[in-house]
């Protein structure tokens, strides 16, 4: 070994050193591997591109991608799941997996704004029709769907207006009719509602959000029970270059250690702050699943096991520079989009037309954080009466 070692230079010895450290180690934490190039033994070991265990291409996930698949699966109650590089990138995938020109779409009108503009935008352009349908619809959908219809959207909550959807009977309608049936579960994080249970066929999630839990990283899943639905999302995948970096899957794979104690913690302080603007401020419409005046409340009794960190409010008898008079106040709520972290969060959208175009400006919709609730409470407090 000596004698070989001399021969190599040093600029090869950089490449192939004469020795390695031990793999002999074990921790509680996944390994991020890194790696676009895979090698391999022989040619036989290549492998088949579509065989999520057969490692070709960093492009295509790596353990540490893997792993997060694997336990994204498994808790959302799925046999597969795709890992995409944003919660966007999740609800994109779908439509160029399984639609193509001609093809007919149902998407919610409470659906996830930049959803509604893919389908505005390039998915029009592709000759995909997408038409919207009010939230509340349930089995009612049956009368919306045509021959064309491939995919059904679902959202449920909405998540600005917090409507909940009839998801089992949108789901038996639509099987009746052999359609598709997708559902954006990030808000329950694919523990606090069954998507699978209740019919649907793809569970998207933005991983962004709980899974992270710390505001840090993009990631997005794509979750099945059907292993053809699968090929074909990762076959959409491979081609458009969704891959994803091991470095975030890392964080994700660490923040799901914390996630259940999490969302107790984020629902109670949430349901606490609610209940405290509920009862001491009047003419708020509170738009949160818990409270029996929120729109689709019985069927989220059915179907749910809890809540999540955020809700919205309408201050229905303010005005629109009251309401930005309130959210600049706030000191803990800082102004900004996403929610699942450990920082409380607020937002206000001017041009909303949910639930009606005069009511949506005077919406707010706040994220509950890990911080003291009696802390947030203060701090709407001082800012509601900087406001009115």
């Amino acid at each position: 070994m000596a004698e070989e070692r001399k021969k190599r230079r040093l600029a090869t010895r950089l490449i192939h050193p004469d020795r390695y450290a031990s793999t002999d180690f074990i921790s509680l934490a996944m390994p991020t591997w890194r790696g676009s190039t895979v090698v391999f033994d022989s040619v036989a070991d290549v492998g088949d591109v579509n065989d999520p265990d057969q490692y070709r291409y960093g492009l295509y996930g790596t353990p540490t991608t893997r792993d997060l698949a694997i336990r994204i699966a498994a808790i959302e109650g799925a046999d597969q799941c795709v890992i995409v590089p944003s919660g966007q990138a999740a609800i994109a995938l779908p439509y160029f997996a399984f639609c193509q020109a001609g093809d007919h779409v149902l998407l919610p009108l409470s659906a996830y704004g930049p959803n509604t503009e893919l389908a505005a935008d390039i998915l029009k352009r592709m000759g995909i029709e997408v038409e919207r349908y009010e939230p509340t619809i349930g089995g009612g959908i049956a009368g919306l769907i045509r021959d064309n219809t491939r995919l059904i959207w679902t959202e449920s909550p909405g998540s600005i207006t917090m409507e909940i959807q009839d998801v089992p009977a949108i789901c038996a309608a639509a099987k009746a009719r052999g359609v598709l049936v997708a559902i954006d579960n990030t808000y329950g994080a694919g523990m606090l509602f069954d998507a699978f249970n209740a019919g649907v066929d793809i569970s998207a999630q933005a991983l962004t959000k709980y899974a992270g839990g710390h505001s840090d990283l993009l990631l997005g899943s794509i979750a099945t029970r059907d292993a053809k639905l699968d090929a074909q999302l990762r076959e959409a995948q491979r081609l458009t270059g969704m891959g994803v970096s091991p470095d975030e899957c890392g964080l994700a794979l660490r923040g799901l250690k914390t996630l259940d104690v999490r969302l107790q913690r984020l629902e109670q302080s949430a349901l606490t702050v609610a209940r405290w603007l509920y009862d001491h401020h009047e003419g708020i419409t509170m738009l949160h699943p818990a409270f029996a005046d929120c729109p689709g409340h019985d069927i989220w009794k059915r179907d749910w096991t809890g809540s999540a960190s955020i809700f919205s409010i309408i201050f229905a008898h303010w005005t629109r520079a009251q309401v930005e008079r309130f959210v600049d106040a706030l000191q803990l709520f800082k102004i900004g989009y996403s929610w699942g972290g450990a920082n409380s969060l607020v937002m206000t959208y001017a041009g909303l037309k949910r639930p009606t175009p005069q009511t949506g400006p005077l919406l707010v919709r706040l994220n509950v954080g890990l911080e003291d609730p009696q802390d947030l409470i203060e701090d709407l407090e001082q800012a509601l009466a900087k406001a009115g």
